[in-house]
């Protein structure tokens, strides 16, 4: 099911490359929107109010609007008024707009998540599209025609848009017998029994080989070794998971803490828990992993495991 969305981001040129190449996105343009007149031109809207936008069309079925949304504040920055890069003025705010109401809630979940990241406040507007002018043609998929031109974005972040998606419908959860008989005491306690084990004597906190982490309890994968980093705690620690949709976040209030949870998908595995204190210039997260939760495959055994498409993630 293609759906919509309205995104400005600074100068709309690398804002509709950058959208254009994420797979889910179905079609892409640019032009004006949310200013105070109707037909505005490129050299009207310092004065009229509208905004630099880039309309994205998606498949709902491949990509989610949060991970459309994730991917858009990686390319800005959501705490300075109408600025981006070195252009400024209001034409260059940044805001998300809406036609259908339901995505107001999601894309303010996405916002709250980010705010964490930062301690100035996030100034992105949101608001629904009031309306919409298609720029010039000279500015549709200007970087197309045009590869050595202006651009703002940094590209590098979509190294993590070609990744392979992980199906689902290959990993089966066994029965809590079959699980009960293949796990270690430590194994069984942290996935089936949400236990902890002890900090920097466990097995993955300190591997440094290049491979891939799977879910111990149904192989499903989970996190790239290009993704751990060292961040002291004791535990393996990742900037993200390979694909965001094979783990569920849930609140956890125990031990008198709060916290966010980090489940598995197929196997609801107790995997560890999420937190806001890790590389800012990897997305700011910290997924804390119990080892016992996961299986470690090397790179040299990953194709013979059947985890060969993603082996150009990790060279």
């Amino acid at each position: 099911m293609n759906k919509e969305i309205w995104l400005a981001g600074g100068c709309f040129w690398g804002v509709e490359e950058y959208f254009s190449r994420i797979e889910g996105v179905v079609d892409t343009s640019v032009g004006y929107a949310n200013g105070r007149t109707e037909n505005p031109s490129y050299y009207d809207i310092p004065h009229t109010g509208h905004a630099e936008t880039v309309h994205v069309i998606y498949d709902s079925g491949k990509i989610s609007l949060e991970e459309l949304l994730k991917y858009f504040f990686r390319i800005i920055n959501p705490t300075i008024l109408n600025r981006q890069g070195p252009d400024v003025g209001t034409q260059y705010r940044t805001g998300i707009y809406y036609s259908d109401e339901k995505d107001r809630e999601a894309i303010e979940q996405v916002i709250a998540k980010e705010q964490q990241k930062y301690k100035a406040p996030i100034v992105t507007e949101v608001k629904k599209l009031e309306h919409y002018y298609p720029a010039e043609e000279y500015h549709q998929d200007y970087l197309k025609k045009n590869p050595g031109g202006y651009c703002h974005i940094d590209f590098s972040s979509l190294k993590a848009v070609s990744r392979p998606k992980v199906d689902p419908a290959l990993y089966e959860k066994p029965s809590q017998e079959e699980i009960k008989k293949s796990l270690s005491d430590i194994q069984y306690g942290v996935t089936q029994e949400s236990a902890t084990e002890l900090p920097f004597r466990n097995e993955y906190w300190d591997n440094h080989k290049a491979g891939i982490y799977v879910d111990i309890v149904t192989g499903e994968p989970l996190f790239l070794s290009g993704d751990k980093y060292d961040s002291g705690c004791g535990w393996p620690s990742f900037t993200r998971p390979i694909d965001q949709a094979v783990l569920k976040e849930r609140e956890d209030n125990s031990h008198f803490m709060h916290r966010t949870e980090v489940r598995s998908r197929v196997g609801d595995s107790h995997l560890g828990h999420v937190f806001d204190d890790g590389p800012k210039d990897k997305g700011g997260l910290r997924y804390c992993i119990n080892s016992a939760s996961l299986r470690f495959i090397p790179v040299d055994k990953m194709e013979e495991e059947g985890y060969g498409d993603f082996i150009s993630c990790v060279k």
